[in-house]
C-alpha cells in the first residue's frame, strides 16, 4: 500500500527541557547532509537554522554541538541533497 502523504522531514517536539546530542532519522542514507531548524512556537514551521550534520550508517545524526530544547519546543531535521 502506498501512503497518500509522507512528510520528508523529521519533526521532534518535547514536553520537557532536553539537551539533544544526537537523533535518529529512519531511511536517510549514510553520508547525507541533514539541516536542523528550530520550530517556531507560534506556527510550528521551521525557523532559524541551528545546525548542519551528516547521517551515519545506522541512521543516527551526531550534532556538532548538542541542542538545548526548552519544554514545548522542538526542531525539524531536513535531509538535503
Amino acid at each position: 500500500m502506498t501512503p497518500l502523504y509522507r512528510d520528508p522531514h523529521f519533526t521532534f517536539r518535547f514536553t520537557d527541557d532536553r539537551v539533544v546530542p544526537r537523533f535518529h532519522v529512519e531511511g536517510v542514507a549514510a553520508g547525507r547532509v541533514v539541516v536542523v531548524y528550530r520550530l517556531d512556537p507560534a506556527t510550528g514551521e521551521p525557523a532559524e537554522r541551528l545546525a548542519d550534520a551528516v547521517a551515519g550508517a545506522d541512521g543516527w545524526v551526531e550534532l556538532p554541538e548538542p541542542l538545548v530544547v526548552r519544554a514545548g519546543g522542538g526542531f525539524v531535521a531536513v535531509p538535503v541533497g
